[in-house]
């Protein structure tokens, strides 16, 4: 009995002290909103769109420090808002039948398709048995492979985690480099190259990472454009190329591998292929469901399609030829969760603009950049929100946190929206590179051990020039 009483006491500690964690997050989340609460609105801000504000900051910060999980917290705002009425019930309900929203839920659903039928492995494997000649080869056909699955996969995370990954490290360990002292025959150059390219992969498509849609929604909110997905990929497609070509060769030459030659990654995939068998007609769908939903969403403008609708369309499709059951989307947590946290704040950020908020920030901040030329405001606003990210341990929170404050800054100094609008976004998914701990995919490659903290942060640092 003692000794059962003595293996309790440090779990009970170690959960009390993790409360006592949360309930000092909440506390100065609680204060922040209190004390903005009651202090006077600035000159020309109305007492609504001061106290909004107030409800808005105290929300995000309850998102980047997390006293409760991210939908939780947001949950908790949305109902503040509907109790001190600064919006109706229904008006709240209608924060998740945003189109959006649905967008980033049923954009997940290919994830699934992807990692459940083993299309996104034998992808790999088909082209590293193609491609794979040497360690250069090796990095450009890992970099395709993300680029091919990305317009489907939201979760940057589950690219990285549940396809990316697990090829790359199987094929470094089966080729003799291991997170030891042979990590830099190959295994540290790969490793690198098919993180960048998952982070030039996520800032390529309208879809390919979960706040892409929350930055395209909060660009009509505040600067009043639209982003379509054909847009957002007519911007990114020539810088997103050049990059997926020139990061490999560029750490080639400064980080190079010390086997160049892999001829052997084809028989390693000609092997595992073997042991995948045959095609199934599960992956058949997939493939073309894929294809199909993805030539619709890429031609979009011109056939005013909405890609909400689209997406639906190829989600019903995997459901009705059983590529993926209706048990799989109840279970993919991950997707319902963006789902509750992503309504929320689109709403909330409404309602900042619905009270004039955003508008009177931006003429305050016009006014204070008088002549001060738009182009080097613009050069200081992107370089600014993009090392900022040294603060942030996730892409959500600086999305919400600094987006719309940003655009909004650069427009009022007289950038172009447009511009503006898409260099930040793209910034948004880049600056994952600066750090081992800036986003789910840097987590899980630098959890790999190929790579020091060291060279992570210092390749990291120079990852603007993606």
């Amino acid at each position: 009995m003692p000794a059962l009483s003595t293996a309790a006491t440090p779990k009970r500690v170690t959960s009390g002290s993790v409360m006592m964690r949360g309930w000092m997050k909440g506390l100065v989340c609680i204060l922040s909103t209190c004390v903005l609460w009651f202090l006077p609105p600035p000159t020309g801000l109305k007492l609504m769109a001061w106290r909004m504000f107030a409800l808005f900051l105290g929300t995000i910060l309850g998102f980047v420090l997390r006293p409760i999980t991210s939908a939780a917290v947001v949950m908790v705002g949305v109902i503040l808002a509907v109790t001190l009425r600064m919006a109706t019930l229904q008006e709240a309900l209608g924060f998740w039948a945003n189109p959006t929203v649905w967008l980033v839920f049923v954009a997940f659903q290919f994830t699934i398709g992807f990692v459940k039928t083993g299309l996104g492995r034998r992808i790999a494997l088909w082209l590293t048995r193609a491609f794979g000649g040497n360690t250069l080869k090796l990095a450009y056909i890992l970099s395709l492979n993300d680029l091919i699955l990305a317009p489907a996969m939201p979760s940057n995370g589950a690219r990285a985690g549940g396809v990316m990954l697990p090829i790359t490290k199987s094929l470094i360990m089966a080729l003799g480099s291991r997170p030891d002292s042979t990590n830099r025959t190959l295994g540290s150059f790969l490793v690198l190259s098919t993180f960048y390219a998952n982070c030039t992969t996520s800032a390529m498509f309208l879809t390919s990472m979960a706040s892409n849609s929350l930055i395209a929604e909060l660009a009509k909110k505040t600067l009043n454009i639209e982003i379509s997905w054909g847009l957002w990929l007519l911007a990114s497609v020539v810088p997103g190329l050049l990059s997926l070509l020139l990061i490999p060769l560029f750490l080639y030459k400064v980080y190079p591998p010390e086997l160049r030659d892999t001829q052997e990654a084809k028989m390693i995939a000609n092997r595992e292929l073997a042991g995948m068998g045959a095609i199934t007609p599960r992956e058949l769908w997939m493939l073309g469901i894929f294809v199909f939903t993805v030539g619709l969403w890429a031609t979009s403008t011109f056939t005013k399609l909405d890609v909400t609708y689209i997406g639906f369309v190829g989600m019903g499709l995997m459901l009705l030829t059983g590529v993926i059951q209706w048990k799989d989307v109840l279970e993919e947590h991950a997707a319902w969760d963006i789902f509750m946290w992503l309504g929320g704040l689109i709403g909330l950020a409404g309602l900042m603009a619905k009270f004039g908020f955003i508008t009177w920030f931006a003429t305050v901040v016009s006014a204070k950049l008088g002549g001060v030329p738009w182009g080097m405001a613009f050069v200081v606003v992107v370089l600014v929100y993009f090392y900022s990210h040294y603060g942030f341990a996730g892409l959500a929170p600086h999305v919400v946190l600094m987006y719309a404050a940003f655009a909004t800054l650069a427009v009022a100094a007289g950038a172009p929206k447009y511009p503006v609008a898409l260099s930040l976004a793209y910034a948004s998914s880049l600056c994952t590179a600066l750090t081992n701990y800036s986003a789910s995919p840097a987590t899980i490659f630098f959890g790999a051990g190929y790579v020091d903290q060291t060279t992570w942060w210092k390749f990291g640092f120079l990852s603007l020039d993606d």
